[in-house]
């Protein structure tokens, strides 16, 4: 699966079509889009944290959410109404309060289904912090 927008034009696209993700500050990026796959940063402040300093997995799960849909629209373009039908998490490790990578790989992408793979890591994919699989609907196209 070739990807059809750049880690720039889907940082774009969110700015301009889904500016709610930014209600926290610029916490979310697209840092990389590849075949069948995207990587997102999460810079979490604050409000981003549980008690005991860790990363919430409120938070963890909105990183896994977002960028399992940036790595679909990468590789379908612009489609603002493609929705989330189910995402299952699990928490892997304590997060430390500091920067967050989200890895996804695409496992399904079909006309009306997508099926993504994601995990968070802080710098070391062997060592996760969590793992998502996420379903996404994709609206029928209208030409």
């Amino acid at each position: 699966m070739q990807p059809i927008m750049s880690a720039q034009a889907i940082n774009d696209f969110l700015e301009t079509d889904f500016p709610q993700i930014h209600t926290d500050g610029r916490v979310f990026t697209v840092t990389s889009v590849r075949p069948g796959g995207l990587t997102m940063t999460f810079d979490p402040n604050e409000r981003h944290l549980r008690p005991g300093g860790t990363v919430s997995g409120p938070s963890m799960f909105a990183l896994a959410d977002v960028a399992a849909y940036a790595a679909i629209l990468a590789h379908i373009g612009p489609v603002a109404l493609a929705v989330t039908t189910n995402l299952n998490i699990n928490f892997l490790r304590l997060p430390q309060p500091s920067l967050m990578s989200c890895d996804c790989r695409l496992l399904k992408l079909g006309k009306r289904l997508a099926v993504v793979d994601a995990l968070l890591h802080q710098g070391d994919p062997d060592h996760p912090v969590a793992q998502a699989t996420a379903t996404y609907s994709i609206p029928p196209r209208t030409e």
